[in-house]
């Protein structure tokens, strides 16, 4: 159970119903399950909600490397409810079943593609590491471009004030489903 629940409308205040209602309006068509928290501080609301939909629709990054970014970062946090949101996006996207199925397991999964390949290990590696050597650096560079580098970076950032979110306020799966990530082991 949740430790925190979204209050129904009759118990927002203005600014909180405004921001509820902007992120229900917007390109998600509903507000994201962090709201729950997050509305508790209505300017915080706004803004987390506003780079999420920024993150995930305006990305320079195509939606299989993003959706790929996201599932590592759920991954990392074993944040079920955002892994089960994200596994079926990336699914729709176009990632392969056996990726997502490896990095579930916290096993590097293998790629046909180059960029997935440069998405994954910048993503692993500034979530374990905090930080890239000059060597993958320059390759994220040389196979992203620095605008979706930027926007990898900023992915992997939202995403983890996502899954902390929903870990902290034990804002999860609803009871029909069951959680697909195992506790980590040693990374």
């Amino acid at each position: 159970m949740a430790r925190l629940e979204l209050p129904d409308a009759a118990s927002m205040n203005a600014e909180q119903r405004d921001v509820h209602d902007e992120a229900a309006a917007g390109l998600r068509g509903r507000a994201p399950a962090p709201l729950t928290a997050w509305i508790r501080h209505p300017e915080l609301a706004r803004r987390a909600q506003r780079l999420g939909e920024l993150m995930r629709y305006g990305s320079a990054l195509p939606p299989h490397l993003s959706e790929l970014a996201i599932l590592v970062t759920a991954r990392h946090w074993t944040s079920h409810y955002e892994w089960k949101i994200h596994k079926e996006a990336a699914l729709k996207a176009g990632l392969a079943a056996s990726a997502i199925a490896a990095i579930a397991a916290d096993t590097t999964p293998e790629f046909d593609d180059e960029k997935a390949t440069i998405v994954y290990q910048v993503s692993t590696t500034l979530l374990r590491q905090h930080r890239l050597d000059d060597a993958l650096y320059r390759a994220g560079i040389d196979a992203l471009g620095e605008r979706a580098m930027v926007d990898l970076v900023g992915v992997l950032g939202y995403y983890g004030l996502v899954s902390m979110t929903l870990n902290c306020f034990e804002i999860g799966l609803p009871d029909a489903f069951q959680p697909e990530l195992a506790e980590p082991h040693d990374r």
